[in-house]
């Protein structure tokens, strides 16, 4: 049985007013329309829920039964009602982002710096990891915003934030000529430190030094891009690294790269939503203010 909400608004404004005109009055409708919503509800509810007399109307028990979970779900409707609303002006509400922590650390501290003086009742969770997990809990609905690299599932609407490149490092002081410009198999002969195998980055270097007919195998495998700066710089082998994350070491002059006579195809860093879902508005908002940076913005501050 389903019975228009409207009747029950109208059912609880008469058992409060307990008067037929003053409750049209409060709902701005003609009393004939109150008594015939009363009607309704009774006909369809097959029970009498108000005791009619000349000083106006009374409840009945099944009618006071009735009142006490209308004006609770009543109630509750109003709040949510509240509550959509100060989410929809940014009063209220939660924002979580999935991202890698050098992406946080590298391109995101300055906007979430930025939303969060703008709109300081927003809720902002972070959740850390590579561009698969980060993707993955997107899709389950568990994030609101994933940046991620080089989505291919169709169900994400992204938008390229920056463009990252790889390069080879190595310490200062490091055993080899800075000034020769290596082939891939030479790259691939030095003590090499990667990022481990399950980095999209790792593969996507993998992948490209075989379709050049050298296999990598790497010296020491790491889940921390830090550390690969870290090793090198104590000589322990060439790094292989995203250019864009270790500019401050290449200028402090910690390190140094090597030239080499191929270039790895730059692979985009997005910021990804799901196609079918409408965000909230404080992912709104969030991404407007990522989307008003020139794409290639990296590192600076909205």
């Amino acid at each position: 049985m389903a019975v228009k909400l409207e009747l029950y608004r109208v059912f609880k404004e008469v058992a409060e007013a307990g008067n037929i005109s003053a409750a049209a009055e409060n709902l701005a409708l003609s009393q004939s329309a109150v008594s015939q919503s009363i009607k309704q509800l009774e006909t369809a509810l097959q029970a009498r829920l108000f005791a009619r007399s000349p000083r106006g109307v009374a409840m009945t028990d099944e009618g006071q039964m009735l009142y006490g979970y209308v004006r609770s779900a009543l109630g509750l409707i109003a709040t949510g009602e509240d509550k959509l609303s100060q989410a929809q002006r940014l009063l209220m509400g939660t924002l979580v982002i999935g991202a890698s922590d050098t992406v946080t650390s590298q391109f995101l501290t300055p906007y979430l710096d930025a939303f969060h003086r703008q709109h300081p009742a927003i809720r902002m969770k972070l959740v850390s990891g590579r561009s698969g997990k980060v993707l993955s809990l997107l899709k389950s609905g568990s994030v609101d915003i994933a940046f991620a690299s080089a989505p291919s599932d169709e169900v994400f609407s992204c938008h390229t934030c920056f463009h990252t490149h790889t390069a080879f490092v190595a310490g200062r002081n490091y055993n080899c000529d800075f000034d020769h410009v290596y082939t891939l198999k030479e790259i691939a002969e030095f003590p090499l430190i990667l990022l481990e195998r399950k980095a999209s980055s790792r593969l996507f270097l993998e992948q490209y030094f075989l379709h050049g007919g050298v296999k990598l195998n790497p010296e020491i495998e790491l889940s921390s891009r830090s550390l690969l700066v870290s090793l090198a710089r104590i000589g322990l082998g060439v790094s292989g690294v995203t250019l864009e994350f270790v500019q401050d070491a290449l200028e402090q002059g910690d390190i140094r790269q090597l030239k080499t006579d191929f270039e790895i195809p730059s692979r985009a860093l997005d910021m990804c939503t799901l196609r079918d879902v409408s965000p909230s508005a404080a992912a709104v908002a969030f991404m407007e203010m990522i989307q008003s940076s020139p794409t290639d913005s990296f590192s600076k501050a909205p």
